[in-house]
């Protein structure tokens, strides 16, 4: 009978991370392998995926993949096949977020009024026709092989609407707005993985998705101090807190669990 500790480990399986360069991307290709996993990171940034493998070790390896493009993760596929012979684990984990960088347009561009379709359309590009595109192409080897495990990364704002008071200043002052494209996209992400749980759960493809809260990441004070005033934890995330979740959903012990959600927050959508 295999041990509890033991259902955890991922030793002697591929695990592909989408979007592997970014804050959480790196947090996830580093919990896979300290699980036993083989890790590909895959990002825009080839040099950057290269450079994250070979700090990780443990035999991952970079590869450059668009995830809007359905023959550059034909590449990647047919690459990791060629060097592990098997894909066990997708990590849908690319994804667009706002950023504005310049404040005297941030908040103009940032209301819904106002927000501008080009970054509406890229959002559901990257967010959602990639999830989809990564599902497709990789997923459907896993199907053909009768194994693996698909995690959906998706977002509180995709459970609740942003709170918008968080975006505010001490005076009172908004500096922009939660644009709308990334908790739509992010919805999105959940109802697909509910969709593919289903349409493949006869074919031993396992889908789930993980849904984290905000993460501490260089933003100024009042919106962190802000942030875990309105969470029961009381802080914002470490980019750390998801790596137990992710190889849960990605190993046996999750064996029994698809098309569910896992919300990671510190209690933030518990109010």
């Amino acid at each position: 009978m295999t041990s509890t500790t033991q259902l955890f480990l991922l030793e002697g399986r591929t695990a592909i991370v989408t979007g592997a360069t970014g804050l959480l991307g790196r947090e996830h290709c580093r919990a896979l392998a300290e699980a036993g996993a083989r890790v590909v990171a895959t990002d825009l940034d080839a040099a950057a995926c290269d450079h994250l493998a070979a700090e990780i070790g443990a035999g991952a390896f970079g590869h450059r993949a668009d995830v809007t493009i359905p023959e550059s993760l034909e590449i990647l596929l047919a690459a990791v096949l060629s060097i592990t012979g098997r894909v066990d684990v997708l990590v849908n984990n690319a994804a667009l977020n706002d950023r504005y960088e310049d404040p005297s347009t941030a908040l103009e561009s940032s209301r819904f009024e106002r927000y501008p379709l080009e970054l509406w359309e890229q959002a559901l590009k990257v967010n959602v026709t990639g999830v989809f595109l990564c599902s497709q192409v990789i997923g459907t080897h896993m199907a053909e092989v009768g194994r693996g495990s698909i995690v959906n990364i998706a977002s509180t704002y995709g459970v609740v609407a942003p709170d918008q008071s968080l975006y505010l200043d001490p005076e009172g002052r908004r500096r922009f707005y939660k644009s709308p494209s990334y908790p739509t996209s992010k919805g999105a992400v959940l109802a697909f993985t509910r969709f593919l749980a289903a349409y493949w759960g006869a074919s031993g493809v396992r889908v789930n998705a993980l849904s984290p809260g905000g993460v501490e990441n260089g933003q100024d004070d009042f919106f962190v101090a802000e942030y875990g005033r309105r969470t029961p934890l009381g802080r914002m995330a470490a980019p750390t807190d998801y790596r137990g979740a992710l190889v849960f959903l990605a190993s046996e012990a999750s064996a029994y669990m698809t098309g569910a959600n896992l919300i990671v927050d510190g209690g933030f959508t518990a109010w």
